[in-house]
Formats: structure tokens, C-alpha cells, sequence
């Protein structure tokens, strides 16, 4: 563009603001979107694209320790969460200061999320279940956490939109998730309630991995007793954000503006034929997936969605772009609580100390960074915080692992990270007393808990261990390695939350979230649930059970007498809640914060409790509700004529 008259700047170009740059171009705003990451990353020439995602291969082949973040740049002057600078915390050394995070405690937070172009969907795993129908109301059903300010039905068409622009693959029949059980019968949801009737996804199910159908083979009618209910074994196939082939019943073939009916169209066609987007340098490359097991951290060919792939169908005419611009702080006019700029701070090179502070301005702000990015830029700048909920109420899925030797081969790391969850502990009423859980049949190894295959190759060296010996002696246990994953629901702790300290800022003078955090009775009780579930499926499969819990683990409790340990499963919530009223919550069911009527929030701090579900679906169908709002309101400032003058929207 070359003026700079912005209907909305964005900060952020993951998911939730790249959703919201491509709806509202295609609806002829003008948008101007912050990214605090390098611009090599945000690049739309497809030559440039292949090389950049290249150097994230390779620098993904040479990393020692394949964690989520290791493919991609972790610059000082936007520093990303890593999961390799979580330490124990102890009196001794409370706080860590070792990486972006500063760790109070009294248990580490134990998730990390990337800052750049595509962010954290550049290393999600892809799975993408929907939230169910009691998780919009716990207190109302369970009596604890809140309910949501929405319903799932309320949701539900925001869910089909999220879908669409992620490429979903799965099979809707499989989503049969059980709600409660009365007496020796399960009750399960209703699948044509829950999705619609005749409704499918875009593209057929992942073929299930060769390892989960071992597993499901070996626990055919399995039951297992938890506080003296007994319950079914229900396995779900995954719904994945990776391509597939596409199921020729799907008939959305988009999301447009209605500029008439004041809301987003979701449009259908009888003959329609779904075409799976390929990778971001070549549309043939990633039609399908190729079973690579690196989903988390890459996807070499990238069949696996990214948000860059929404951020390309932008409208270019209406787009401008700012990479190395790290947002520090947001302007408001005291008089009228209006928003009237985000200062930003634009670095020349990567680890830079040189940069320029600047000042974007628009009619409408959205922030579109990760759940305690949002956080800490609100509370730098001590808006949209009459609540005193900024900050507040974080949460993650804390995985409880299990692990052990099947009596058979399963041959792990053929494939996805994970194409089936163990469904029967989603929901149900033992909610009242302890957190619900989904669990996937990881196709791992024992990568996760151990760091396996390559501790197993040490340690096999160690007990003297060569040649034929050592091939076969991996070959029989990597092969038998099963990994099972508790990802339990937390629910909101306003204990739980993100502040900042002067005391603590990155080099370019912008505050480094700090994080107090720790574990309830709600949660540990679940772990102890979890872990005797746990038994009773290693019994079916007999699988020889290899779990070790230690309080020498950064994340460990002791509840009963028993030591548990934890993991977090890069899934950041809350820190900036959505509710129906502003005394408890700071934005409302629009997206908009109650303090400020042109500041929107998007992402999965928004989210008032967590479910059991993978939440980048549920943040992606949030941010189109967000986009639907944005475009109303600049809908109706221009119809009664806009109060912002021309000095509004410089750049300066």
C-alpha cells in the first residue's frame, strides 16, 4: 500500500493473526501486520520460501536435541520459549532466569511456543479434535472453573470455518466420545448433534499407525474400573491438520464477508472438490501426507498446515507487512479509552542491539501473539486490566507419561506423532472431583520421557554391547517401545499467571514475562487417576511397565505418598479470559476487550477453560468470530461516518 491509512494493525502472524489478515483483505481492509521475527521467514517468492525452510531442515538434522523449537531462529531481540531452559526450581535458585522465561514457581512452567513468521503451527503436532459440549459450562455441570460466555452450538459454525481453512483429515463417525455413564451403559455424544448431520471433514482419516492398531487389537472390549465406575476403552482416530485425500461429500468451499448480512458466509456446493494446499514454495510438494515421524518439530514437505499458508491467500492490495518489529507497549487516549497506537521496536539483524522504536497506528488493534506474549505487552502497557484478570488464570495441558515394552513389535516412528486417542475420560462426572483427560497412542518410542533411541544406544554401549549383539538388542526393544500421554485439563487458577518486573528485560528493554505456577488438588488427583488407568491398559497389552516418576524432574508432586511427574504439551491458555462481564473477564464473546473499544485479543488466551482438546481448532474458529466482529464494527463506523482523522493512521 502506499499510504497509510490502516483499518487494523495486527501483532503477530501465528494462526490467529494470520486467519485475521487473510478475512479481512479479502473483505478490503487495510491491514498492516507486525511480526517480531525475521523477514527470510515471512517471505511470499516461492524460491525464497524453499531455501528458508531448508536452512529450518538442516538446522533440524544437526540439532543434538530435537525439541519443538530446535529448527528455527531463537533471536535475542524476540526470544522464543524453550522447552531445554526449564530448570527445577528450588529455594536456592528461585528464580530461574535460564532463557526468555523467568520462573517463580513454585513448579516450572513447562510449555514453549515459537515467535516468528507461522508461529507455533511451524512445529504443532496437527491434531485437532473439537472442544465438546460440557467444556463450555464446567461450573454449570461439574461445579468447577466458569463456564463460557458462549455455547458450543454458538461455536459450532466457526468450527466448520476453522476446518475449512486448515485442511482438516479425519473421520467424523470416529468422534463418538463418551459423556457419562449411568449404571453399566455408556452414554456417548451424539455425533450428528455435535457436527451436524451428513457433515465430514475436508479430507479422509490418516491411516491409524500400525502401533495404535497393535494397541486396539490387543484391548478389544477392554473395561477398566476408576472409583468403582467402570468404563468402556473407546478409541477416537485423530482429526489432523495434515493433508490427506480429499473425501469427496465435503461441500464448504469457503468463508467470505457478507457485507449485507453483516456476518461471514460459509458457502456449499453440491459438485465442489476439495484441493489440498500444498507446501508455501510449490503446490504440488505436501498433497498428502508422506508418514514422515517428524510432525513435531517439522514436516519436511510440509503436508502439514502452517499458518503461512493462510497468510499467502491475503489480499496483497490491502496488506503491508513489518518483519524484526517487535511490539513493546500499546497507547491509549485517556479521555475516550480508545487505542491509539502500538509502539514497536524494528531491530536491523538478527541478535541486534541496534533498532528503532516506532509507533503503528490504525482505527482497530488486534494482538495476535501466544497467550503470555498478549499478557506481558497489556501489563507493560496497564490496559484493558480494570478486572485484574491480565495475566491471570494460565494454563496447559499437563501430560502425565507412561511408558513400557510390548510383547510384541509395534514399530514406533512409522508415521505421525499420533493418529489415535484413547477418548473415554474426555468427559464425565468424576470432572466434579478430578481433571478430564484425552490420551494418545504416541508413536514416539520413548523419545519423550527418556530420550530414546539415543539413551538406549548409550546405555547398551555401556553394559558392553556390540555389533550383532547391539543390532539385535535395539532392534527387539526400540521396536516394543510404547509411550501413552495423559494430557489432563487444568482448570483456571488465577494463582496461575504472567507478570513483569522491571527488574527483568530482554536487550531491547522490553519486559520478560515472569510466571508463578503450580499444581491443585484438581490436577494431582487426576495424575493418580490417570496412572492406575494406566495399569490396567499396560495389563491388557501386556506391556512390561517401564514408568519411573523421581522429584529429581523440574515438574514433580507428591500426592498420596506417590511421586508423579508431568510434562507440559505446548499448549498455552488463558492469561486474558473471554466472559460475559467485565468485573470478571477481559474480553468479551466478540473478542473485544471491555476496556477499550478498539482492542481486540485473539488467541488461546481467551480461552476461559481448556477441555481436553488440542486448542489451535478451537483458537482458529475464535479468530474468525474475531475477524466477523472487527468487520462489523468498521462496517458501522463507516456508515455513521468514522471520528478518526487522517493524523490517526500515520506510521511513525
Amino acid at each position: 500500500m502506499n499510504d497509510h491509512e490502516y483499518d487494523v494493525v495486527i501483532v503477530g502472524s501465528g494462526i490467529a493473526g494470520s486467519v485475521l489478515t487473510k478475512t479481512l483483505t479479502q473483505a478490503g481492509k487495510k491491514v498492516l501486520l507486525l511480526e517480531a521475527g525475521l523477514q527470510a521467514g515471512i517471505a511470499f517468492d516461492a524460491e525464497k520460501n524453499f531455501q528458508n525452510y531448508q536452512y529450518y531442515l538442516n538446522t533440524f538434522y544437526k540439532a543434538g536435541a530435537k525439541v519443538p523449537n530446535s529448527p528455527y531462529p531463537n533471536i535475542e531481540d524476540a526470544q522464543s520459549i524453550n522447552v531445554l531452559d526449564i530448570e527445577k526450581i528450588t529455594p536456592e535458585n528461585k528464580p530461574t532466569t535460564n532463557g526468555y522465561l523467568v520462573q517463580e514457581g513454585p513448579l516450572p512452567f513447562a510449555s514453549d511456543c515459537l515467535r516468528g513468521p507461522g508461529g507455533t503451527t511451524l512445529h504443532w503436532l496437527g491434531s485437532t479434535p473439537r472442544m465438546l459440549p460440557n467444556d463450555f459450562r464446567m461450573k454449570t455441570e461439574y461445579g468447577v472453573g466458569v463456564d463460557w460466555p458462549i455455547t458450543y452450538d454458538e461455536l459450532k459454525p466457526y468450527y466448520e470455518m476453522a476446518e475449512n481453512e486448515i485442511g482438516i483429515s479425519g473421520d467424523v463417525e470416529d468422534q463418538k466420545v463418551p459423556e457419562k455413564v449411568v449404571g453399566d451403559k455408556t452414554i456417548y455424544y451424539n455425533v450428528d448433534r455435535t457436527y451436524g448431520k451428513d457433515y465430514v471433514f475436508p479430507m479422509k482419516k490418516i491411516p491409524q499407525s500400525y502401533l495404535d492398531k497393535v494397541c486396539m487389537n490387543r484391548s478389544k472390549g477392554l473395561k477398566v474400573e476408576l472409583n468403582k465406575v467402570v468404563y468402556d476403552i473407546v478409541y477416537s482416530s485423530t482429526p489432523q491438520g495434515r493433508n490427506s485425500i480429499p473425501d469427496p461429500r465435503y461441500k464448504l468451499t469457503g468463508i467470505t464477508w457478507d457485507q449485507r448480512a453483516k456476518k461471514l458466509v460459509l458457502h456449499r456446493k453440491d459438485d465442489y472438490e476439495y484441493q489440498p494446499v500444498g507446501s508455501n514454495w510449490d503446490p504440488y510438494t505436501g498433497q498428502r501426507c508422506e508418514g514422515n515421524a517428524s510432525c513435531v518439530p517439522i514436516c519436511p514437505v510440509q503436508a502439514k498446515y502452517n499458518a503461512l499458508k493462510t497468510l499467502r491467500k491475503s489480499d496483497p492490495e490491502y496488506l503491508a507487512i513489518i518483519t524484526q518489529a517487535v511490539a513493546s507497549r500499546i497507547f491509549y487516549d485517556k479521555g475516550s479509552n480508545d487505542i491509539t497506537g502500538i509502539e514497536y521496536k524494528k531491530y536491523k539483524y538478527a541478535d541486534s542491539t541496534v533498532f528503532e522504536t516506532k509507533v503503528a497506528k490504525g482505527k482497530i488493534y488486534v494482538l495476535a501473539a501466544s497467550a503470555i506474549e498478549n499478557a506481558k505487552i497489556l501489563l507493560a502497557s496497564g490496559i484493558a486490566n480494570s478486572s485484574d484478570q491480565v495475566g491471570r488464570n494460565l494454563m496447559d495441558h499437563f501430560v502425565m507419561l507412561t511408558w513400557g515394552l510390548l510383547p510384541e513389535k509395534g514399530f514406533p516412528y512409522r508415521g505421525p506423532g499420533s493418529t489415535t486417542n484413547i477418548s473415554t475420560f474426555r468427559d464425565g462426572t468424576f470432572r466434579k472431583e478430578h481433571s478430564a483427560w484425552i490420551s494418545p497412542i504416541d508413536n514416539w518410542g520413548w523419545a519423550w520421557p527418556t530420550f530414546a533411541p539415543g539413551t538406549d544406544l548409550s546405555n547398551a554401549l555401556s553394559e558392553g554391547m556390540f555389533g550383532k549383539k547391539l543390532r539385535a538388542h535395539l532392534n527387539d526393544v526400540i521396536t516394543r517401545q510404547l509411550l501413552l500421554h495423559f494430557e489432563c485439563e487444568q482448570i483456571p487458577d488465577p494463582n496461575n499467571r504472567v507478570t513483569i518486573d522491571p527488574k527483568y528485560k530482554d536487550q531491547l528493554g522490553n519486559y520478560r514475562p515472569v510466571i508463578q505456577y503450580q499444581s491443585t488438588e484438581y490436577m494431582n488427583k487426576a495424575m493418580e487417576a490417570a496412572k492406575k488407568v494406566s495399569d490396567q491398559i499396560f495389563k491388557a497389552y501386556g506391556v512390561e511397565d517401564f514408568t519411573d516418576y523421581t522429584m529429581k524432574n523440574a515438574d514433580a508432586v507428591k500426592y498420596n505418598g506417590k511421586v508423579y511427574n508431568f510434562w507440559g504439551a505446548g499448549h498455552i491458555v488463558g492469561t486474558h479470559r473471554m466472559g460475559s462481564s467485565k468485573e470478571h473477564s477481559v474480553v468479551n464473546p466478540d473478542q473485544r476487550t471491555w476496556d477499550h473499544d478498539n482492542l481486540y485479543l485473539v488467541g488461546c488466551g481467551n480461552m476461559p477453560t481448556i477441555g481436553t482438546s488440542n486448542p489451535t481448532l478451537t483458537m482458529t474458529a475464535l479468530s474468525f468470530k474475531a475477524a466477523e466482529s472487527i468487520l462489523k464494527q468498521l462496517e458501522k463506523n463507516e456508515d455513521h461516518g468514522s471520528t478518526f482523522s487522517k493524523k490517526q493512521f500515520e506510521t511513525t
